[in-house]
Order: structure tokens, then C-alpha cells, then sequence
């Protein structure tokens, strides 16, 4: 699946913006808005105190490697403290952590030239080690250097290596080699300085969404770009300069897509595969090379940033600029979109839904009612069974959610609502009939969660769909956004409530189990609810009595059948041997590798034979037969962007083994007799 190295990749936004203001004023709305609201509120005690403080420290200071043991012990003094000082409305500790914070940057930055500005030796005798846990600080500033000095080393040992697979050659250039890739290394370690700098309201915006998470991972601390941010993941529509933009295998943000209609289709300029630089926001310039990601992100996603100057380089060399301005434009990674798969003489449909967008601030249209849309396409084409694809779908809105599980149900409840006061209520099917009646499969895997598991529990309550891939995120609670001040600057995403199946049991922290399990290459390495120490646990309450289970014996055949030829399926069996060979590189230590040219040539090398088995199993494509529906056939002639879409999809659908199993399966209900 194309992109789902990237998503193993994914790191958690950061929260980067906030006015002038005491912390603990907003820290005090934030409680009040948490103690009255949230489902399941927890005291402010030593527990949350020891809670953010170590959080806290993590968020800052993943590796260990800013702060020394003096400075760790001096500001442990805070950690059972923090409770009692919101109480006493006194946040003076965070400012004192923002000082030791500040000169820990200032000192990574000087220990970093000082290093450059020596003779640097080019193997050692030392060993580089790895861990999963995080290493002891060090005991004072020489240790710091010497820790930094082994991971420069291996860092430009390790991007010799990456230059080639032939290991003597390299060793033939690899003083030449050597010298210029030291200067891309400490380039790297340079830009570090500028993302680790923060402002002090950008620090107390870090602790006020790690302190939130103490109460569930999902209840956050919101800045008005962070809202606005958030609503662009689950709209269909978007304020956009018109840029698709990824990292590239060099680790180079490259221009993906040029939306039409959009400042960047009309400059004329800018082409697929062009290299960003450099962003120019009125006097200030983000060189993307030291710029995060974040930032960057914020930039291209916030309705906050109308205008900017943007610098590209085209594969020739040319390096331009253009000025573009952002206009509300239909989001097509994120909409709704169909195609049809062939088998003998059976069609199916194929709907994706990458979200459950609704008309949140610039949407347009809704996901239940596009989905609608295509399902009377496909009828239009006679479809013989209907894909549901909901893999990676972190969800959006839960009213969508209820909604689209009423287009296939005809009548009944779906789910079941439980407030803080334990206020239970059942939600009802609120669409009168169905739009599609036909059989059913719908595709989950560990990214699917939220509104997803709800539509996906509902289907699979009624027995009204099979649902494949892998065990869901595991999220079955709700939030809403609320202001915390009368600015309407600052909001906390609160968690309100928690949804329960028809059947009285919660997917909450667990994830949803399907019917068919279809492996899946990282699936163990998903970041799922459990993983979370404070995510809230699974539970059961009284079910409801009476509902249209729909009994379907054929279904339980195809599920039968479908288990049966993946235990027989090769595919099936190279992507679980793969997964073994992965699972140890994140479960495990990596052996220590001593830092000289060769031993790293061989640790980087044997490494990256598996990311080549990997990146080939990724690009694999399967014996899919895919066409667009007839209404999209048509459209498709006068859209120029569309049939590029529309390419970069089928290829998408092909290189996914989930969908032709999914197609089987509605071959064996179409087949078996009853």
C-alpha cells in the first residue's frame, strides 16, 4: 500500500502557537472545562503531577540528549509539585523549566560548532548503541559532546553507505566521500538548533497539550491554527495555495500535486516533482531544510496564512519564486470516490472514504451524501456487491458516521451514547430506508477509527456487511471543541462521550475484530489505543433487547472460504514472513555497531535489504481488474486532473492486497449456493 511507510513514519503534531498570556489562566479554564465535562474526569493530584512532568520531559527531550543530570535534577523538584502549584494558581515552575530548557538548545548548538570547528577523525574504536528505551542523561557537558561526537560519526559513515551497494568502491573514495558528507551531516545537526527553539508561549502550549493528554490521548489543548487545522482533516473542501507536497526517499519536500483552479495551477510555474526550499511569510523565511514539519504544515493548512512566497527548485537546477494566495477549493484527497472491479462476469463497487468530513467551516458537501452519490452510480452499472474502504480513516464527524450506517440499515438502533452523568441513549437509524440492499465488505486496518469503528460496528452488529483487514485503532469516544476564553483563541477538543455497539460491548481500547483477518505488513506497529498509558478502558453495559439481526448463512461460507485461501494464499505468506523479519527491528535492540566504515556498510546494508523487500512488496500489484463507473468515465474526458487521479488511484487499488481478497470474498457470496 503506497503510503503506508510514510504513515509508520508519522510523528505526532506539535502544538506551536499561543498569545501572551499567565499559563495558569488557561491552565485554570482548561480544568474547569475537564472537571464539568469530560467523561471520565480524574483529580488533580501527585498522579497527574508525575504524569506531565515525565511526559513533559519526553515531549522536549525524546532521546536524552539536550539535558544533563545536574539540570534534571534540579528541575525534579517539580515533579510531585505541579498539582498543588495550579491550585495555587502559581505557574512561575514552567518558566524556570522554559530557562533550563532554553539554555540546553543554546548549549546543543555550541557543543555542535565546537565540534565542526575541530579535527574530526573519521572511524573510532568506540561502539554506537541502540536502544528502544531511552538512554541515562549524561553526567555533564564533555559526556554530551563525546555522545553527539559518536553520532555524527555514524551518521556520515551511514550516508556513505547509502550511496551504493558496492562496498569497495566506496572504500576507494571514501575520504572525498567522507569530507562532503560530513558537511550534509552537521548541516543536519545545525538545522536541529532552529526546530528545538521555541518561544516561551510556544513551550507552554507543548505543556498544556501534554497535560490535557493526562485525562485521555484524545482530549487536546487547541490554538485557533491547530482548530483550523484540524477541521481541513475533515472537510471536503479547504482554504489551499493548491500544493500536494511529500518527502521524497532523500528526505527532500517535493511538490506531489498542482490542484487546478488553485494560485499554484495559475502561476504557470510549478510542476509535479519540484523541490521546496523555502517558505517567505511576510518578513519572516522558513528554510525547509531546518524548518519542521510542523511548522511547514502549518503553514500550507492554517487558515491563518493567506499569502506567502514560496521558492522551488526544478530538477534542471532553476530555482524560482512564486507568490501565491489561498481560495477555498475542493480537497480531493480527502473526498469520497468509486471505481469498479471485475471478475468473470461479476462488478463490484469500490467506495473509498478517506474521512468522515462534514460542512465544517469551508466543507460543501458530506460525506454520507457523496457516498449516496456513488452508490447510485454504481446501481446505475449494476454492481453485483459493494467495497467499503475505511483503512485508514481516523474518522471526522460521528453524526456522518450515524448517518451513513443508516443507508444500508432499514430501520433500527445503531449505537448506544453514555455521557460523564452515565446518561445512557440509544442512537437511531435517522434515514428512512436504505440506498443499497446488495452484499457487503468493508475494509478496516489499525488507522481506522473513531466514526469509522462506528459505521464499521453497526454493519457489523446487523450482520448487514463482512468486515476485513486488521483489528481497528480502538477509539469509541466522542469529542467536541469548545472555546476556553471569550477571545476564541485558545480550545480544548474534550472528550464528552463514549459509544457503545447495540450488543452492550465497546470496541474502546480493544479495536474491532474482523471477520477476516488479512495480514498486513508494520499492522503490530500501529500506534492503537492500548498503546496509550492513559487511554481509557474497555467496558460493557446492558445491550439493547431487540434488533433486525440479519441472518445470512452465505456469509458465513464466504468467511469460511476467504480464511481458508489466505492460509493457502502465497502473497498472504510473504507478507507475514516480512512482518517477522520487521517486528524485531522495533521490538528489539539492534546489535551495537562499531563506528568504522566497514561495520556500519554492513549493519546500514543488511538493514536496507529488508527496506528493498519491503518498498518491492509495497509496489507489488495483483491481478485487479479496475474501471471507472460509467458517470465518471464521461466526466473524466473533459478533467485533465481527474484522469491523473484517476491513474495514481487504480494503481493505488492494484498494489492492495486487502481489495482483491475483498473481491473474492464478494465472489464466493455471489457463488456459493444457498
Amino acid at each position: 500500500m503506497k503510503n503506508l511507510l510514510q504513515y509508520v513514519l508519522l510523528l505526532p503534531l506539535l502544538v506551536l502557537s499561543q498569545k501572551e498570556k499567565n499559563p495558569c489562566e488557561t491552565l485554570s479554564s482548561i480544568n474547569a472545562l475537564i472537571q464539568e465535562n469530560h467523561y471520565r474526569p480524574k483529580p488533580i493530584d501527585d498522579s497527574l503531577s508525575v504524569y506531565v512532568f515525565k511526559t513533559f520531559l519526553n515531549r522536549l527531550d525524546e532521546e536524552n540528549r539536550l539535558f544533563i543530570t545536574p539540570e534534571i535534577n534540579e528541575i525534579k523538584k517539580h515533579e510531585y509539585q505541579i498539582d498543588d502549584y495550579i491550585k495555587a494558581h502559581d505557574c512561575n515552575f514552567l518558566h524556570d523549566f522554559y530557562l533550563s530548557y532554553s539554555k540546553s538548545v543554546a548549549r546543543y548548538a555550541a557543543i555542535i560548532a565546537s565540534i565542526k570547528s575541530e579535527d574530526f577523525p573519521f572511524s573510532s574504536n568506540e561502539k554506537i548503541v541502540f536502544s528502544k528505551k531511552a538512554f541515562p542523561y549524561a553526567n555533564d557537558e564533555a559526556e554530551l559532546k563525546r555522545l553527539y561526537k559518536k553520532s555524527i560519526l555514524f551518521n556520515v559513515l551511514r550516508e556513505i553507505a547509502e550511496l551504493s551497494t558496492n562496498k569497495d568502491s566506496l572504500a576507494t573514495n571514501f575520504e572525498s566521500l567522507a569530507t562532503s558528507n560530513k558537511l550534509k551531516v552537521f548541516d543536519k545537526y545545525e538545522c536541529k538548533t532552529e526546530s528545538y527553539q521555541m518561544t516561551e508561549d510556544e513551550f507552554n502550549a507543548q505543556f498544556y497539550t501534554v497535560y490535557c493528554s493526562y485525562f485521555d490521548p484524545h482530549t487536546e489543548y487547541f490554538s485557533e491554527n491547530d482548530k483550523s487545522e484540524f477541521f481541513s482533516t475533515v472537510s471536503s473542501d479547504n482554504l489551499t495555495f493548491g500544493l500536494y507536497v511529500s518527502l521524497s526517499e532523500k528526505d527532500e519536500l517535493t511538490v506531489l500535486d498542482v490542484l487546478p483552479g488553485s494560485s499554484a495551477y495559475f502561476s504557470d510555474k510549478i510542476n509535479v516533482g519540484d523541490q521546496l526550499l523555502k517558505i517567505k511569510y511576510k518578513e519572516k523565511v522558513f528554510e525547509i531544510a531546518c524548518s519542521t514539519m510542523n511548522m511547514v504544515n502549518e503553514i500550507i493548512t492554517s487558515k491563518n496564512y493567506k499569502t506567502a512566497v514560496f521558492t522551488f527548485r526544478k530538477k534542471s537546477g532553476e530555482i524560482y519564486n512564486v507568490r501565491l494566495v489561498k481560495k477555498v477549493l475542493k480537497d480531493y484527497e480527502n473526498n469520497v470516490y468509486s471505481f469498479k472491479l471485475k471478475i468473470d462476469n461479476a462488478t463490484f463497487g469500490y467506495i473509498k472514504i478517506p474521512s468522515f468530513y462534514s460542512t465544517f467551516e469551508n466543507g460543501k458537501s458530506s460525506i454520507t451524501v457523496d457516498v449516496a452519490n456513488e452508490i447510485y452510480k454504481l446501481e446505475d452499472d449494476q454492481i453485483d456487491g459493494l467495497i467499503i474502504d475505511v483503512e485508514d480513516n481516523g474518522g471526522g464527524s460521528m453524526e456522518e458516521a450515524v448517518r451513513l450506517s443508516g443507508l444500508f440499515i432499514n430501520d433500527g438502533p445503531l449505537a448506544i451514547m453514555n455521557n460523564n452523568k452515565n446518561n445512557k441513549e440509544i442512537i437511531p437509524d435517522s434515514i428512512q430506508g436504505t440506498v443499497y440492499n446488495g452484499p457487503m465488505v468493508i475494509m478496516i486496518n489499525g488507522f481506522s477509527a473513531s466514526a469509522s469503528e462506528f459505521f464499521a460496528n453497526a454493519m457489523q452488529d446487523y450482520n448487514r456487511a463482512i468486515i476485513v483487514g486488521n483489528k481497528s485503532l480502538g477509539k469509541a469516544t466522542m469529542q467536541r471543541i469548545l472555546p476556553i476564553n471569550s477571545n476564541n483563541d485558545e480550545f480544548l477538543k474534550l472528550t464528552l462521550e463514549k459509544f457503545y455497539r447495540i450488543t452492550g460491548k465497546s470496541n474502546q481500547y480493544n479495536g474491532i475484530t474482523p471477520d477476516v483477518e488479512i495480514p498486513l505488513l508494520f499492522d503490530k506497529q500501529m500506534p492503537r489505543e492500548n498503546s496509550y498509558t492513559t487511554a481509557l478502558k474497555n467496558d460493557e453495559i446492558g445491550g439493547v433487547l431487540k434488533y433486525n439481526f440479519i441472518e445470512n448463512a452465505i456469509y458465513a461460507d464466504a468467511i469460511a472460504a476467504s480464511k481458508k485461501r489466505l492460509s493457502e494464499s502465497t502473497a498472504a505468506n510473504e507478507i507475514k514472513n516480512l512482518n517477522t523479519k520487521i517486528n524485531p527491528l522495533y521490538d528489539a535492540d539492534l546489535p551495537p555497531v562499531d563506528l568504522n566504515f566497514s561495520d556500519v556498510f554492513d549493519s546500514v546494508n543488511k538493514i536496507n535489504s529488508l527496506w528493498a523487500a519491503i518498498k518491492t512488496e509495497n509496489e507489488k500489484e495483483y491481478p485487479i481488474n479496475v474501471e471507472l463507473n460509467t458517470a465518471d468515465s464521461k466526466l473524466q474526458k473533459k478533467d485533465e486532473f481527474m484522469k491523473t487521479n484517476t491513474t495514481e488511484r487504480i494503481k493505488n487499488i492494484r498494489q492492495n492486497f486487502h481489495i482483491l481478497e475483498a473481491t473474492n470474498i464478494l465472489y464466493d457470496v455471489n457463488n456459493i449456493k444457498p
